[in-house]
């Protein structure tokens, strides 16, 4: 589709150029910039997969409710709202030092320091005993996210550039392996080898007192490695100047977000962030509560960070063998295809969830069999190959129908439409299932055990607080039933996005009548 509007006898800046998003990939000349692009959603994956294991760690820690995690879940939101600043990133920047890098060097310097400060006061935000100040916890990774958030909309605004535009499709790809690295460092590195337990038990001769490293240590090394990458990338990565270009069009802070409304008010968009904004419900107990779940069963942090590095080879090649398919034209048949499976497969959960405490307890001790170790192995690993199919199917999609000129801003809103829908959801069903959850004193019927002293009082008294209904069935029932009635509706919807003219995802300003050399832009 090609527009062109004049003022005079002068070109619109804000005409639309030609936008083919079905051209052949072709990597030749684009192998350094996919290696770049995969650096730089490692580093962001490394402080995500940190932030993601707090709540592992939050939950072997017996003082802490699912109110307490619900609280902490809230640290994500920075990555939910970067839409408010993302028109910010896209228009100021330093012209001599480019568009992408002078938001990404500043950003990742702090990001680096950030780490340092969590370093140095790591101790105190998650104690060995005793409950973790949760108020601190949330305002130091709410900042730390903020900054990852910010570098989200940076790497994936150069990445629109940076590949050819032919090759944009690979961007989910570098994305999502990235991420899955990033993660695997971040998580189950901090995890197990600052833990005690694994490190004694599988990388040690002689036992200790504490990890091969601690989480001081670990984080301070990778407070450096920021800045040492930050660093090469700003002396050796040059940005590709846009401005040459034909359709390169200049905004300044406003107009940034007048274009930010104007998308938002396209039709194709709207529709579309109708189902982001819906579609996680169906997973949100599942995603959210089934882990924690099973740490409550007795399957300890340190297990379950093994079985995450034991499938973590599935999610770095996984993004790699689906990019094949989602930088097609047709990404969104297989997100469909996978959101089906996903929403069958709670099924496998709820079983899980519920045969776990009798096969791993043998008269109330914890004795967990191997076979229950590889069926845990196979639903998670079957868990992640859905979610990640999905992850790169959406943003091969979102790399497809953005538009170059303003990538960073195009990008961030159809990521924020996404990570809204999984914060809100996360956020309702951690916070309810302890409402939906009844249980009363084995030596008491009448004490419910809804509160701290009563269930103290049951203890005092030689029982225990007992179960009547577990209200994290009651929710995945509820989200199973919702997830299979957005399926039912969105289906044909999002095929049919997916087909529509890229006209369709791009701001048109036409021509307007001319007044004393005096325009006025409007969206048709």
């Amino acid at each position: 589709m090609t527009t062109s509007t004049k003022l005079g006898n002068k070109p619109n800046k804000y005409a639309v150029t030609n936008i083919s998003i079905s051209d052949k990939p072709n990597l030749k000349g684009d192998w350094l910039n996919i290696f770049i692009l995969l650096l730089l959603y490692t580093l962001q994956g490394l402080q995500l997969g940190l932030t993601s294991a707090i709540p592992i760690l939050l939950q072997s820690n017996k003082n802490v409710s699912y109110q307490d995690q619900a609280v902490f879940s809230l640290v994500m939101w920075p990555y939910t709202l970067k839409l408010l600043w993302a028109p910010l990133v896209d228009a100021i920047y330093v012209k001599k030092i480019g568009r992408r890098k002078s938001w990404l060097i500043p950003v990742q310097y702090i990001m680096g320091s950030f780490f340092l400060y969590i370093a140095n006061d790591i101790n105190n935000l998650l104690p060995e005993t005793g409950k973790p100040n949760i108020e601190k916890l949330v305002y130091v990774f709410f900042v730390a996210t903020f900054l990852v958030a910010t570098q989200d909309i940076v790497v994936d605004g150069w990445a629109l550039t940076m590949l050819k535009k032919n090759n944009v499709g690979y961007a989910s790809m570098c994305n999502t392996t990235g991420l899955a690295i990033g993660s695997m460092i971040g998580s189950v590195w901090f995890t197990l080898l600052t833990s005690k337990d694994f490190c004694n038990k599988y990388l040690r001769a002689k036992p200790d007192t504490e990890g091969i490293v601690t989480m001081e240590q670990l984080l301070y090394v990778w407070g450096i490695v920021f800045m040492f990458i930050t660093t090469l990338i700003a002396i050796f990565k040059n940005e590709k100047d846009c401005s040459l270009e034909d359709d390169h069009v200049k905004l300044d802070t406003f107009q940034n977000y007048r274009l930010l409304w104007d998308v938002c008010k396209l039709p194709s968009i709207q529709t579309f962030a109708i189902a982001l904004f819906t579609v996680k419900v169906g997973f949100a107990a599942t995603d959210s509560v089934s882990p924690l779940k099973l740490i409550d069963a007795g399957v300890s942090k340190d297990d379950m960070m093994i079985i995450n590095t034991s499938i973590i080879a599935a999610k770095i090649i996984l993004p790699l063998v689906i990019a094949r398919y989602t930088s097609g034209p047709k990404p969104m048949s297989i997100y469909l295809k996978a959101t089906l499976i996903k929403l069958l497969w709670n099924i496998a959960f709820i079983m899980l969830i519920y045969y776990t405490p009798k096969l791993i307890k043998i008269n109330g001790a914890i004795n967990i069999p191997i076979y229950y170790y590889v069926i845990l192995v196979i639903i998670l690993s079957i868990q992640e190959i859905l979610n990640y199919t999905m992850f790169v199917a959406l943003l091969a999609f979102y790399s497809k129908i953005s538009d170059p000129r303003f990538g960073g801003t195009y990008m961030t809103l159809l990521n924020t439409l996404s990570n809204l829908g999984n914060a809100w959801s996360s956020l309702t069903v951690l916070g309810i299932v302890d409402l939906l959850t009844f249980k009363e004193c084995s030596f008491d019927s009448k004490n419910n055990c809804s509160s701290p002293d009563l269930q103290k009082r049951c203890i005092t008294d030689g029982g225990e607080c007992v179960v009547t209904v577990n209200g994290y069935y009651i929710e995945m029932v509820l989200c199973t039933i919702f997830g299979i009635l957005w399926y039912g509706i969105f289906k044909n919807i999002l095929k049919n996005l997916q087909m529509k003219c890229p006209s369709q995802w791009l701001v048109n300003y036409a021509k307007q009548p001319i007044t004393k050399n005096v325009f006025t832009v409007t969206v048709t």
